[in-house]
């Protein structure tokens, strides 16, 4: 199913390739991330425009959802016997840690169907199951706890924080990119951790400085 992956990432980066990889933070997971010879200079326009109009993101382990996939693996509790639904899902990496973790059941929810695909065949690497969604607002039953790790890259995304519970009796997010505490308002932060992207990217420091927000509805 790898060979899945690979044809949807050479859709946008046509040299790139894909490599089973570990992850600093939780060995335990492994991921169909890009490899670490992507091509880093300056790539031909044409491929430029494909990648800002359908970057692959998916392809990439971003530092909050390192962040948040550890903590859940190290605090099991968080998922255990839980309905869990991870937005904004990507590679999938928070929805395996909540599997592994013990939650009830899993939805991985992203509006790039590249995504989706790669949730599904990361799962199976990591022998978990999960349940996918084209878009949160297709969630018909409202699940036990809402994990999202790097959603609010996109400022615009900020407002669906008051709307959240809607959808979960709890939400559970991680960010590096909002340094404002007051867009997380209502919110509890539970904990801060410093890590990378997987391949490193070589971002600014800051955006591995990672924090964890925690609200509950009821």
């Amino acid at each position: 199913m790898n060979d899945l992956l690979t044809k949807n990432l050479n859709k946008t980066i046509t040299t790139g390739s894909l490599a089973l990889t570990r992850l600093p933070l939780c060995p335990d997971i492994a991921l169909y991330l890009i490899s670490e010879d992507y091509p880093k200079g300056r790539l031909p326009d044409e491929e430029m425009l494909a990648i800002m109009d359908k970057p692959a993101y998916w392809a990439f382990c971003w530092a909050s959802g390192q962040a948040l996939a550890a903590h859940l693996v190290a605090h099991p509790e968080v998922c255990r016997n839980k309905t869990v639904l991870d937005l904004g899902a990507g590679s999938g990496v928070v929805a395996i840690a909540a599997a592994i973790s013990g939650a009830t059941s899993v939805i991985a929810c992203d509006l790039d169907k590249h995504a989706l695909d790669a949730c599904i065949v990361n799962s199976k690497a990591n022998q978990v199951e999960l349940d996918t969604l084209e878009d949160l607002e297709l969630c018909v039953d409202k699940v036990d706890l809402l994990i999202a790790a790097d959603v609010l890259y996109d400022r615009e995304n900020i407002p669906w924080l008051e709307r959240l519970g809607r959808y979960a009796d709890e939400v559970l997010i991680a960010d590096s990119r909002i340094r404002d505490d007051s867009v997380f308002n209502g919110f509890e932060k539970i904990g801060d951790i410093s890590t990378t992207t997987i391949p490193d990217l070589d971002e600014l420091k800051e955006f591995g400085d990672v924090t964890i927000y925690y609200r509950k509805y009821r």
